[in-house]
């Protein structure tokens, strides 16, 4: 039990984290690949369910390494560009022991400010996070009962996903995946 408990802590420790990046993106820029770490600031929550049977939560976040929201005007009002940052979901547990699916879709912290100050907006990124999880984790969401919980600005316990970006004039990565993390 105290070695559990020295790991976790080492687990916890900011600065073990920020070493354990620093040697990832080193490992990776070895490798011809820039990664970058994007940790997710608390914005707003959204509850669903998935399959019309099992809930769960998009995490609504912020970074200011996702590129900014735009808009072009066009005829009849504006096409706005919103990039944003999917992590893989997660499944973790929530209060009684029940199991919950986490995501964490995040997008620039302009985006949140002109969400917060402009409800058609919110309703576009939250309609932009609901698509963005169906389409890259192959899931149905029950988009008609999606709602915002009140009060609550993250669920779960926030994870780092990265972006990886190939580095100009960088070989191409080796066949074998010895990276620990996904592959490009």
């Amino acid at each position: 039990q105290e070695l559990f408990a020295d790991y976790a802590a080492e687990l916890a420790d900011p600065e073990q984290r920020r070493l354990y990046e620093e040697e990832v993106a080193a490992l990776e820029r070895e490798r011809g690949v820039e990664v970058r770490f994007v940790h997710p600031a608390a914005g707003y929550v959204l509850r669903t369910s998935q399959a019309g049977s099992r809930r769960c939560y998009l995490n609504v976040c912020s970074n200011p390494q996702v590129g900014p929201p735009q808009a072009r005007a066009e005829p009849g009002g504006h096409r706005w560009t919103l990039p944003y940052s999917l992590a893989p979901g997660r499944e973790e547990l929530g209060r009684g022991g029940r199991r919950r699916l986490v995501y964490d879709v995040v997008f620039h912290p302009a985006a949140l400010r002109l969400a917060a100050r402009n409800a058609r907006f919110r309703r576009l990124l939250s309609d932009t996070a609901l698509e963005a999880v169906e389409r890259h984790c192959a899931v149905q969401l029950d988009r008609a009962n999606a709602a915002v919980l009140r009060g609550t600005k993250y669920k779960g316990v926030p994870q780092a996903p990265v972006i990886r970006t190939p580095l100009p004039g960088a070989a191409p990565p080796p066949a074998d995946n010895d990276s620990p993390l996904p592959p490009f």
